[in-house]
């Protein structure tokens, strides 16, 4: 009798990076041999993923595809709920070498925080039985050349380039969570995969494409640096191997013990193009830094069942057949075949976008400071957040000279040397936490929602009263629900006077406690923001974006915020100097079906969804959540001429991205 484990059976696969090279192969794999196991497709579609990778999937009823970012902790944690996810298969990543000495920032943001996002939200869910990180061969570092021992998986990390590096810290957070958590993880770590459907920034897609377009094959320094190659098909073989049978807490390498010199695989390429080698093959500068060897020890693996059984030159026969019938399966790939592409590969990303987003980049350059014709000078806090960006686009738009607050907020002497350095006119308070994924996550994260949401208010509040400068507090409205004076569907709403009758969230009670102790501050405009609202229906914040991607949604009519026509108003308030609390949505209410109406009638004429009742919605909810309507008159008298939630809905959304 064996007294193996029986074989773990998954249900529901979330699959990140699936629309990229290796996690398609494998996703089609499953799709294909599994047809009990529901699988979600999460993909960001950045310019080495392509959903054509997919499309033999998208006509399976176990196969859903889902866009988004795994930095998005809204979604990864609405994902793992909504869609009932026991298993992660994590792919998503940056992996270009090139790329990453010219670009490294934006390595260490999709690499190691778009896997703590996953991490935490498996954490926060508590849901999750297995979780495989997909790692690489690369963070042990070079192997000795002269060495017939492959590098065991107890091997020490040593990383050699940026992406090698991130790819070891995001390991390390693995571990950590494995050990501090207890999440079930297991680790892979394999040789260079090639096959059909790779992006040609990788070395053999990228030979294959310029043999195809008689150019020649640029080899970095002199062509001896040695790589194990394995076939696409092996490898997803390997990573269906490692779900159903690897173990918990281990790493394993996905490996091959045949060798060859990149000379040698542009050798064989010509070969088969039947192209002179010494014409054809052009040696340009090599890397900063270029390891000369990566080897592994695949016999963990080979243990649980897997063999690797493709040749090398069958799979590279099957490589070029596949690139010569689909020469354009990318839009341009010119600069990708260039030998050191580095940042021109990566058109929607830079480096300033990323010190922007992280809160680095020089206050001149970042802020576009103006000529101070205004007499205005904004100090926003909650640079990294939805509205305090959208707050400095509006005032470089309005030529508002502003900087962003580098200091915490519960740190009162940071705060001080911000106030020292900026001199600002205004304060404007966009930072908090409302949750990491979603409020769900301060429900176990009490004192830290303390932390930011009481104490930092508190504190900016007062040293803004110290220098008597008004403070502009971004807040919420979800600290009401419909009552018996304040029904569903009566058109009495809440006022600014009222107090507080929602308790159901912590991240409620503490906006709540806030909002009551400033009162006591006349130097503060509240804000109650509630379900934000924009134009841009890609934002996963987008309340509109939210509900179009959930299964199912509550029917429920609330007040919501159109930030488009409500943040400027924000900016005529500041120069106003008003102050108290106000109700900042947009007057009337508006319900979730109302809205996903208008998204198929401006947006998708097939969208359909489905609703549920607030029974239901909470099984998949921690923490409940707030239904109100808020009394928009004082707003109104203040600014006759805004629209009521529905106009500005049509007006500011879905009229300007109109579809249909």
């Amino acid at each position: 009798m064996s007294s193996d484990p029986a074989p773990y059976a998954p249900r529901k696969i979330l699959i990140t990076g699936a629309a990229g090279f290796i996690a398609s192969h494998v996703t089609r794999r499953l799709i294909k041999d599994y047809p009990d196991y529901k699988i979600v497709a999460l993909d960001k579609l950045d310019y080495c993923s392509n959903l054509k990778n997919l499309a033999t999937c998208r006509g399976s009823p176990n196969f859903k595809f889902v866009k988004g970012d795994i930095a998005c902790a809204d979604l990864v944690n609405h994902l793992l709920i909504a869609e009932d996810i026991d298993t992660i298969m994590h792919f998503a990543a940056q992996t270009h070498v090139d790329n990453s000495f010219g670009n490294s920032f934006e390595f260490t943001t999709n690499n190691i925080y778009g896997t703590h996002v996953l991490l935490e939200a498996c954490k926060v869910t508590k849901k999750i039985k297995r979780f495989i990180h997909v790692s690489t061969d690369e963070v042990y570092g070079e192997t000795d050349m002269e060495t017939d021992i492959g590098n065991p998986e107890a091997s020490q990390l040593l990383p050699t380039n940026p992406y090698s590096a991130t790819k070891a810290g995001a390991e390390m957070l693995v571990m950590a969570y494995h050990r501090s958590y207890g999440l079930p993880i297991i680790t892979t770590r394999g040789n260079n995969v090639y096959g059909p459907n790779q992006y040609p920034e990788k070395l053999i897609p990228k030979f294959i494409l310029l043999a195809l377009r008689g150019e020649h094959l640029p080899i970095h320094g002199d062509g001896s640096n040695v790589r194990s190659f394995l076939y696409c098909e092996d490898v997803a073989e390997a990573f269906d191997v490692i779900l159903h049978k690897g173990a918990i807490g281990h790493v394993y390498n996905i490996g091959t013990r045949k060798e060859r010199r990149v000379l040698d695989v542009a050798e064989d390429i010509c070969k088969l193009y039947g192209l002179d080698p010494e014409k054809s093959i052009n040696y340009v500068q090599d890397r900063p830094f270029n390891d000369h060897r990566y080897f592994l020890d695949d016999q963990k693996l080979k243990k649980l069942g897997w063999q690797e059984s493709t040749p090398w030159e069958e799979g590279l026969k099957m490589t070029m057949e596949w690139y010569t019938k689909n020469p354009d399966w990318w839009d341009d790939v010119s600069a990708a075949l260039h030998p050191h592409p580095r940042l021109s590969m990566i058109a929607q990303s830079n480096d300033d976008s990323w010190f922007s987003q992280k809160g680095l980049i020089s206050d001149a350059k970042e802020a576009g400071k103006s000529d101070g014709s205004s007499g205005l000078k904004f100090l926003i806090y909650g640079k990294t957040g939805w509205i305090g960006g959208l707050l400095g686009k509006l005032c470089k738009d309005g030529d508002i000279a502003f900087e962003y607050g580098q200091g915490r907020l519960e740190d009162r002497k940071s705060i001080l040397k911000d106030i020292k350095k900026v001199n600002p006119t205004h304060v404007f308070n966009a930072a908090g936490v409302t949750g990491r994924p979603n409020v769900d996550w301060c429900e176990s994260h009490k004192v830290e929602t303390i932390r930011t949401n009481v104490v930092g208010t508190l504190t900016l509040a007062d040293v803004c009263k110290e220098h008597n400068l008004l403070m502009m507090n971004f807040a919420t409205g979800c600290i009401f629900e419909y009552d018996h004076d304040h029904q569903e569907g009566s058109g009495i709403g809440f006022k600014e006077e009222d107090k507080p009758n929602f308790t159901g969230s912590f991240y409620s009670k503490t906006k709540a406690m806030v909002e009551e102790l400033l009162r006591e501050y006349e130097n503060v405009c509240t804000l109650r923001v509630r379900m934000p609202i924009s134009s841009d229906l890609s934002n996963p914040r987008n309340f509109i974006t939210k509900i179009t991607r959930y299964d199912k949604v509550v029917n429920i009519p609330n007040s919501m915020t159109v930030l488009d026509e409500l943040l400027p108003i924000s900016i005529e308030m500041a120069k106003r100097n008003c102050r108290g609390i106000w109700n900042f949505t947009n007057p009337g209410v508006v319900s979730h079906n109302e809205i996903l109406e208008m998204h198929r009638d401006y947006i998708d004429p097939e969208f359909k969804w489905m609703n549920f009742d607030l029974e239901e919605q909470a099984k998949v909810i921690v923490a409940p959540r707030s239904n109100n309507e808020l009394d928009g008159t004082k707003l109104k008298d203040e600014f006759p001429e805004m629209l009521s939630i529905k106009e500005s809905i049509l007006e500011y959304v879905f009229k300007p991205n109109k579809k249909t």
